[in-house]
């Protein structure tokens, strides 16, 4: 399938919600283009200074705001997954470029031990970061994609996570990332700690010899 592109440096998934804000002549005219003719585009991800074949299609949902220059701000939808397999840098008669996709398939099979696992992490990680996030209490509820982008990730990580066709090897790589990030958190409370203490007085009992 040929789609418009958008390339951005930044990461969306299916179904997740983006807010964009066009300037430029060629994506205001992709905008303007997709809203007329009920279209969608994609948007590959740009990244250490090149195009990278993987994106999300993404719907708009609504025209948030036109300015009086032309700018407008855009609320779109993550849709499907695609790779691109040719890049055409214009569209014949258009600003924007393009490219010939294939879309990804998806494996939807979740681990529940592993959602477990990662319910139980997601816990830890909120406590320490003192961040306030609703997590699911039900594993069936928990998905890669909803997740992903609150929970340290870069943007390395989170292109890697793009990738990968199978949402149990998704989980895998999280459940991962989580268990490598937490002990560095835990560990940098302890320091923070020791140096809230420092110059105070401490009641340490001497060593026994």
């Amino acid at each position: 399938m040929f789609l418009p592109i958008f390339p951005l440096k930044l990461i969306v998934y299916p179904n997740e919600k983006a807010n964009l804000h066009l300037f430029e002549e060629r994506y205001k005219e992709l905008i303007n283009d997709c809203e007329k003719d009920n279209l969608t585009f994609g948007m590959p991800v740009f990244m250490n200074g090149k195009v990278h074949a993987y994106g999300c299609e993404l719907k708009i949902e609504v025209i948030q705001k036109r300015y009086d220059d032309g700018k407008i701000d855009v609320s779109c939808r993550g849709q499907r997954i695609f790779k691109c397999l040719d890049i055409k840098n214009s569209v014949e008669g258009k600003l924007y470029a393009g490219a010939e996709v294939a879309w990804v398939n998806q494996d939807m099979q979740q681990n529940i031990l592993t959602n477990i696992t990662i319910i139980e992490k997601l816990h830890q990680l909120y406590k320490l970061l003192k961040i306030n996030r609703t997590i699911p209490a039900d594993p069936a509820d928990v998905w890669a994609f909803d997740i992903a982008h609150h929970i340290g990730f870069s943007i390395n990580q989170e292109y890697q996570l793009l990738t990968i066709e199978s949402e149990e090897e998704r989980m895998t790589m999280i459940e991962s990332h989580m268990t490598n990030l937490i002990p560095t958190l835990q560990e940098m409370e302890r320091l923070k700690e020791r140096v809230r203490m420092n110059g105070h007085f401490k009641n340490i009992s001497p060593p026994k010899f």
